[in-house]
């Protein structure tokens, strides 16, 4: 029997995909490619993501080192965060991703279209058949 080459366990690419996929994790590594930003300029730029989501997505992304956080003792504190090194490693890959969606999400939604209209038409055909 022929051994799989693919591993949840351990296939890194797995394990990357846990960081990166979710799309909250995204739109902040958007959020911080052009530099340092306050916790509440992140809320702002970032439409529907809520306080308690945005914390444990930089939780997150600061624990798997792609963010640094800097407080900075004031009243209020000031809290700032940027992408590190290894998490400005991702922007070019982001921006592919990006660049991808503009060029082909249409195609995409016209499949979802086509599908969807080609799986209503065999209910109804079936549901006919069994009238007839």
């Amino acid at each position: 029997m022929k051994s799989r080459d693919i591993s949840l366990e351990d296939c890194s690419y797995t394990h990357v995909l846990e960081i990166i996929s979710n799309k909250w994790t995204a739109l902040v590594i958007y959020s911080l490619e052009n530099g340092t930003i306050r916790y509440g300029e992140i809320m702002k730029r970032i439409e529907g993501i809520s306080q308690k989501m945005l914390t444990q997505t930089l939780r997150r992304l600061e624990r798997d080192g792609l963010v640094s956080r800097k407080v900075t003792p004031s009243v209020p504190p000031i809290v700032e965060y940027t992408l590190t090194s290894l998490g400005e490693t991702l922007i070019p890959y982001m921006r592919n991703l990006v660049e991808w969606s503009s060029n082909h999400y249409s195609a995409v939604r016209k499949a979802r279209e086509e599908y969807d209209f080609g799986d209503a038409d065999t209910i109804v055909n079936e549901v006919e058949r069994k009238d007839a």
